[in-house]
């Protein structure tokens, strides 16, 4: 089943964007929770809202399917991509990459950081990881968040999400391998997984950004427009270098 026929649009009360820091901010619980997503009527809501995209957001699901696929030579020559949106940039990452998609968790400034593209470091699971700005990183301009009065019918995909991304070392003589990272990084939203086969690949065109071509081995048609694919091993030697 492609990703597109997953019906994921659910009606919750986004009050974020009513009375919350989205709206006019006269939600009395912004005087203890300071911002909505520290506020549990935001966290139960996006945990409904996963609830119902866990086929899509789990990425240990998708490698398992891909893999089906790949057996039955159905998918033969196509790149897997998580694709996801910042600011007004598509962009896509190998599946194999990418170990996590989570809901926004407040971050945590580290003191006397060197290099702006790091945020901080952010929980998730338990586990303290550090967290990116990739907007920053590429230079992305932030878009500017719509609001919208009363019940909303919220596509799940136009949420934002956390993305963990980590990368498989080769591995040792005994069998083992290792994984580098992981690494967080805010995405404005998570379309899901597709796939692009190898004709639909096309060399990076000069006029995108500099920063981000650096980092895309090809770009590709995406809905009414282009999504960016990413090498997963720059975009990480370049994150790893902003924490040197």
């Amino acid at each position: 089943m492609n990703a597109r026929d997953i019906n994921i649009t659910i009606d919750i009360d986004d009050c974020w964007n009513r009375i919350g820091v989205r709206g006019d901010m006269s939600c009395p619980k912004l005087e203890r929770h300071v911002h909505c997503r520290n506020c549990p009527v935001h966290d139960e809501a996006a945990a409904r809202v996963l609830d119902r995209v866990e086929a899509r957001t789990s990425i240990e699901q998708t490698h398992a399917a891909s893999s089906d696929s790949t057996r039955d030579g159905d998918e033969t020559g196509t790149l897997s991509c998580l694709v996801f949106r910042i600011g007004g940039e598509w962009l896509g990452l190998p599946t194999t990459c990418c170990a996590q998609v989570a809901q926004l968790r407040p971050v945590h400034s580290l003191p006397h950081r060197r290099n702006r593209a790091v945020s901080g470091v952010v929980n998730v699971r338990g586990r303290l990881l550090v967290c990116v700005s990739l907007a920053r990183l590429f230079g992305i301009e932030e878009t500017a968040v719509k609001t919208v009065s009363g019940h909303q019918a919220v596509d799940a995909r136009e949420l934002g999400r956390l993305l963990v991304i980590e990368r498989a070392r080769s591995p040792d003589h005994h069998g083992n391998g290792e994984h580098e990272g992981p690494i967080a990084f805010p995405v404005d939203a998570v379309d899901g997984v597709h796939r692009f086969t190898r004709a639909q690949l096309q060399p990076v065109p000069a006029t995108l950004a500099q920063r981000l071509s650096s980092h895309a081995h090809a770009v590709a048609a995406f809905k009414d427009a282009t999504v960016g694919l990413l090498d997963a091993d720059r975009l990480i030697d370049s994150l790893n270098r902003s924490l040197t």
